[in-house]
């Protein structure tokens, strides 16, 4: 058995699979979901670059938790933490083999974007080289700016915005202001999402140097900024009803959402917000699906 073996005695597929941390995945098909929902009360709804808008998605989701394991491993601020298994912080894994998972997943994501990008517009290619670059650096090179407290901000904008209008754009060939509260609404929940998982962990990032947004605000005010996103979703989804009454639907999922809120507004701490992570997720899943459902019922 070499040096290697012993250090890194390796991962079963469980373990890998729970690296890829599939509480987070509802982040990568909630707004194709949404973006979906948004072509199809524009009556132009595209099942083929749907899936593949699904695919680029869930590849991005799969790839920047490879990433995000890798590096922060590699950084040491994995080496004490609370939440679900790290593969490189724990030892399992060769650092080197977790970033190649990361590649994997991208290359996946690009490929069935290129195609995308064909079928509808070739620019498309550059967002997501673009997309492709803030999955890395969120906490990979020497300045990552999930270091910076920016993290949230670019779940907004990478797997709200862009992943919602760029769903719509690509079966519509344009962006609808429902499309745009939509976009608003994923967003705000999928930073939630990101927010509850740095509140769980500000003890640990704070003495590591990870300056998360939770890090700078502060335990009690990142609380209430959690709840800020998650009120202000519910808020865009009245507004997005106006005039399609269905779209009311979508607040079934608002239940789920108080249930996830709880920990939170409780002050529970460490592990104990761990379920927050996998009912926001639920309800945000629950949440599209009810909009797309909204949306072949208009």
């Amino acid at each position: 058995m070499t040096s290697t073996s012993r250090q890194h005695p390796g991962a079963t597929p469980a373990q890998w699979l729970e690296g890829a941390r599939p509480h987070t995945w509802a982040n990568a098909i909630a707004p194709v979901l949404a973006g979906t929902a948004a072509a199809t009360l524009e009556g132009a709804a595209n099942p083929l670059r749907a899936v593949l808008a699904g695919v680029v998605a869930l590849a991005m989701i799969v790839g920047v938790n490879y990433a995000n394991d890798y590096s922060d491993g590699i950084k040491g601020t994995d080496d004490d933490r609370s939440g679900p298994l790290r593969l490189t912080g724990s030892g399992l894994v060769e650092p080197r083999k977790v970033k190649y998972a990361a590649f994997a997943a991208f290359g996946v994501g690009a490929v069935a974007g290129i195609v995308l990008s064909v079928l509808s517009a070739w620019w498309l290619v550059l967002v997501g080289a673009a997309c492709i670059a803030g999955a890395w650096f969120y906490t990979g090179g020497k300045n990552p700016y999930g270091y910076r407290g920016l993290g949230e901000v670019a779940v907004f904008v990478f797997f709200g915005l862009v992943a919602v209008l760029g769903t719509e754009f690509t079966q519509t060939g344009a962006v609808s202001w429902r499309g745009g509260l939509l976009a608003i609404a994923v967003g705000s929940l999928s930073s939630a999402v990101n927010l509850a998982n740095n509140l769980r962990d500000i003890p640990t990032d704070s003495v590591t140097g990870k300056i998360t947004l939770a890090v700078r605000l502060g335990d009690a005010n990142t609380r209430r900024l959690w709840v800020g996103l998650v009120a202000l979703a519910v808020a865009v989804t009245i507004g997005i009803s106006v005039g399609h009454w269905w779209g009311l639907l979508a607040l079934l999922a608002v239940p789920l959402f108080v249930i996830a809120a709880s920990p939170v507004t409780r002050g529970a701490e460490g592990k104990a917000l761990i379920p927050v992570l996998g009912m926001l997720g639920r309800g945000m899943l629950l949440w599209s699906i009810l909009e797309f459902v909204a949306a072949l019922l208009a």
